[in-house]
């Protein structure tokens, strides 16, 4: 599961939800957008993504809270979701992975490395 693969990129600012969105589409994904946790969950339920890519410094509801209730729900908890971040300090990632994102992807987004990465999480390579 590559190229055709549906992303959900989340994320509250626009500028960073176009970036990706457009790399990702340049790179033969379809993609959908959510500009927050409880927008990107209903649209989870909805549309079964094969994969998000969540920001986790969103407001009211933080990528952390939205990964809880996607985890908690049935129909939502299998589908793979990375952290896609600005928070890149040291501890950052981890933390991110140990509370059970399956990959960390840091912006500033590369737009060379986007594609790659998505390809191993879809892959099943957590962390890539």
């Amino acid at each position: 599961m590559s190229a055709g693969a549906v992303i959900l990129v989340v994320d509250d600012n626009r500028l960073n939800l176009e970036l990706a969105t457009d790399v990702l589409q340049a790179a033969g994904y379809g993609v959908r957008q959510a500009g927050s946790g409880p927008e990107a969950i209903a649209i989870a339920r909805a549309e079964q993504p094969q994969l998000i890519l969540m920001d986790i410094g969103l407001p009211g509801m933080d990528g952390y809270a939205a990964l809880r209730a996607l985890r908690g729900e049935p129909s939502t908890a299998e589908i793979p979701v990375a952290a896609l971040t600005a928070y890149a300090m040291a501890g950052d990632e981890q933390r991110a992975l140990a509370a059970g994102f399956d990959g960390y992807i840091t912006k500033p987004i590369d737009t060379r490395e986007l594609p790659n990465a998505v390809a191993g999480l879809l892959a099943g390579k957590a962390g890539a």
